[in-house]
Formats: structure tokens, C-alpha cells, sequence
């Protein structure tokens, strides 16, 4: 009995301690406003980012966004289902990170698409948008709104890779050419495999011919080693 107790007693310390320290997340009156749209929610790196403390200003996530994200969950695609369910459990986790305050904004129901919504209230507050979605990135530029995409933020401190380097990675799918297949780097990276078709679903030795970039994201050529 006593043993049932005490469990019951740290279980509610331990709930009580997380409830405090959200108490204390900061809040500051002021501070930038982010505006973070579907296709950051569903990349998940922001989770990381948030964690680290380097967000300058109060994450704002728009019902009209929790809307996008739930149309894809309940679709027919299964790969766009499982990555917006993924999205909808990150917008859970951010609410829990102490490191930064996140709000959700109800901006009514409307029939506005959700990026003209996201652009019109960070131009309006002053604020920016988080994001990886180029052309959203290019039209906020256009608008003079400041952009943050998270792409450039893994380019700027990515681990150096050099050509003649070799790694293990799984390939995933087929590339856009004959013969290409593709995987990823646990940073997202995608890695373009000659002659790798026939391997996808195994993990294969590769090695680093050379290097595409842009905003968009990062793209490794590669040849298997045998």
C-alpha cells in the first residue's frame, strides 16, 4: 500500500513539475511572431530547432493550418496521411517544449488559402514565416516578409561531406532516371544512387561523387561501391 502511494505521489510531482515549467515558458511582450506553415510541421526538424533555444519569437500556428493537416491525414494518399498524422503529433510535442512559446491561433474559417492567410498576418504583425516550402518563400521575398526555411538552416551547419567519401544508407525508392536509386541522409539529405534500383528496400555502401545545393534542399550524387 505504501509502495502504491508513493508511486501516485512522484507521478503527480512529475506532472506538476511539467506543468510549472510551461507556466514559465517564455512569453515576452514584443517578441516576433513566426508563423509556421503545413510543410514545417510535417518536415518535423523544427522540433529540434525549438529544443535548442535559438527561436527568437513566439511560434504561431494557425487552425486553418491544424485544417490543412487534417485533410491530408484523413486522405487517400497514404504517404501524405502518415506524414500529415506526423505533422498533428508534432504540433502536440512543440506545445510541450519549454524552450519556446507556441500558440494556436484561430484565424476563422474562411475560404482563403492558408498561405495568403499566413503571408497577411505576418506582414500585418511584423512577424515571419517558418517554412521549406520554396515558391511560399519566393512570394514572401516578393512581399518583403521575412522568410526563416529551415533548409538553409541545415546547409549552414550540416557536417561537411567531401567527394571519395563513403557511407552505408538504405535506398528507398527509385531515382528520376534509369538505373538511379534514392535515400536519405538522417539529416534529410537526399542521396541519388547510380545503378541502385535493384537494391531498394537494402542498405548499400555508397560513395560521394559531388554535390548539387539550393534552397530547395541539398542532393548527393553517389556510386555504389562494390
Amino acid at each position: 500500500m505504501e509502495l502504491f502511494i508513493l508511486i501516485v505521489v512522484l507521478l503527480i510531482l512529475t506532472e506538476t513539475t511539467f506543468l510549472v515549467a510551461k507556466k514559465y515558458k517564455p512569453t515576452r511582450n514584443g517578441t516576433r511572431k513566426i508563423y509556421v506553415d503545413t510543410s514545417a510541421l510535417i518536415d518535423g526538424r523544427i522540433l529540434n530547432v525549438a529544443r535548442t533555444g535559438f527561436i527568437d519569437g513566439d511560434l504561431i500556428i494557425l487552425k486553418s493550418v491544424l485544417r490543412e493537416l487534417q485533410l491530408l491525414a484523413d486522405g487517400k494518399d497514404s504517404e501524405k496521411r502518415t506524414r500529415a498524422r506526423n505533422g498533428l503529433s508534432n504540433v502536440s510535442e512543440l506545445e510541450r517544449i519549454v524552450e519556446v512559446n507556441t500558440e494556436i491561433v484561430d484565424d476563422g474559417e474562411g475560404n482563403k488559402k492558408v498561405d495568403d492567410e499566413l503571408l497577411k498576418l505576418a506582414k500585418a504583425n511584423h512577424g515571419a514565416i517558418l517554412t521549406i516550402d520554396y515558391n511560399l518563400i519566393k512570394v514572401a521575398e516578393a512581399e518583403r516578409i521575412s522568410a526563416l526555411n529551415i533548409n538553409d538552416l541545415a546547409l549552414a551547419v550540416r557536417t561537411e561531406f567531401l567527394p571519395g567519401e563513403k557511407m552505408k544508407i538504405k535506398i528507398l525508392e527509385k531515382g528520376s532516371n534509369r538505373g538511379q536509386g534514392v535515400g536519405h541522409l538522417a539529416d534529410g539529405t537526399m542521396v541519388v544512387v547510380e545503378n541502385a534500383t535493384r537494391k531498394i528496400g537494402q542498405e548499400v555502401t555508397v560513395e560521394f561523387v559531388r554535390f548539387h545545393e539550393t534552397s530547395a534542399g541539398r542532393i548527393i550524387f553517389a556510386k555504389r561501391v562494390r
